[in-house]
């Protein structure tokens, strides 16, 4: 147990590439499915260039060009904060332990403090990761809980009022097998020529809740195709309409009845218009630290950084509303 009293504190350099990076860039990065800027400079600024599509003039003496590129940019307003979690040393042990236990290379009869300490780092570094993945999405600062910044959701359906924004009135139909189609074609429908003019780059997405997911997948199962049935038994590790991806945001369980936005959800967008920016070096005060109390015999550790959400053009945004 002595060990794991050991203080640890991550600041600086050792801050971004044992702690943080391994979680925002990469494959992890990738899962997330959006755009993830990590250590952008504060205030983050997103630079949006659009070649010119009229450059061709007809030939002629002297000059008559000009821009190249129409320039626009957004500024992602990032939010101090911090993570802090409290276990009982007896607890808090058993949970490091059992991740040092599942591992065939390890000697259980001779424990390094390396092995605890990447132990104890990956089980912080996880609920950081899934409490920043649940707040990107619906995040809310006027919300009893996840209020750190404003999500992905409560970003879309505040932008849904610019006329720019493509929207889909859906309440009082439900969604079920039999609607899904419904739901998805008229998304597409309402989107501006802009987004659909992105689809052969192939970053477009339907964002959806748990249930509009499970919806088009017994849709599926109902088709009378031996690919359906194929896909009835062994399942399918993805879904997509009309060569779309259908993303699962996994925050259905979070949802507080009581809250602003409704449980049943559905975005369609480019996922390099979805921006988490995190930043840990500009911050004064940016560190993990991990240590023992030992006056309440307890194990706390501590996260110091900086976050934000952003949708970068509401012109490549089309919103149901449930």
């Amino acid at each position: 147990m002595g060990l794991i009293e050991n203080p640890k504190t991550y600041t600086g350099r050792d801050l971004e590439t044992i702690f943080f990076r391994p979680m925002l860039v990469g494959q992890n990065a990738e899962q997330l499915g959006i755009r993830v800027m990590y250590n952008m400079p504060v205030p983050t600024t997103i630079q949006m260039w659009s070649p010119r599509a009229d450059v061709l003039t007809a030939y002629s003496s002297g000059w008559s060009g000009g821009d190249c590129a129409t320039h626009g940019q957004k500024s992602i307003e990032l939010s101090k904060i911090k993570a802090e979690v409290g276990f009982s040393a007896s607890d808090y042990f058993q949970q490091v332990f059992e991740l040092i236990v599942g591992r065939a290379d390890v000697n259980l009869d001779d424990l390094t403090g390396s092995e605890l300490e990447q132990a104890e780092t990956e089980l912080f570094r996880a609920s950081i990761a899934e409490s920043l993945r649940v707040t990107m999405w619906m995040g809310d600062k006027q919300a009893s809980s996840y209020n750190l910044f404003d999500g992905f959701l409560t970003l879309a359906h505040r932008y849904s009022a610019n006329p720019a924004v493509g929207k889909v009135n859906f309440q009082g139909k439900g969604v079920s097998p039999d609607t899904i189609l419904e739901l998805f074609s008229s998304m597409w429908d309402n989107a501006s020529a802009e987004l659909k003019s992105l689809k052969a780059e192939g970053n477009l997405a339907f964002f959806v809740t748990t249930d509009v997911y499970d919806a088009y997948e017994r849709y599926l199962d109902g088709c009378g195709a031996d690919g359906a049935y194929t896909d009835l038994i062994s399942g399918r590790r993805e879904l997509s309409y009309h060569g779309i991806k259908i993303v699962d945001m996994g925050v259905s369980k979070y949802f507080d009845p009581d809250g602003s936005l409704a449980s049943t959800q559905c975005l369609l967008t480019d996922r390099r218009n979805l921006v988490l920016a995190v930043n840990t070096s500009d911050y004064p005060g940016s560190e993990v630290r991990m240590w023992y109390n030992p006056d309440a015999m307890e194990n706390r550790q501590r996260a110091v950084f900086m976050a934000g959400a952003e949708i970068l053009d509401e012109t490549i945004l089309v919103v149901a509303n449930f």
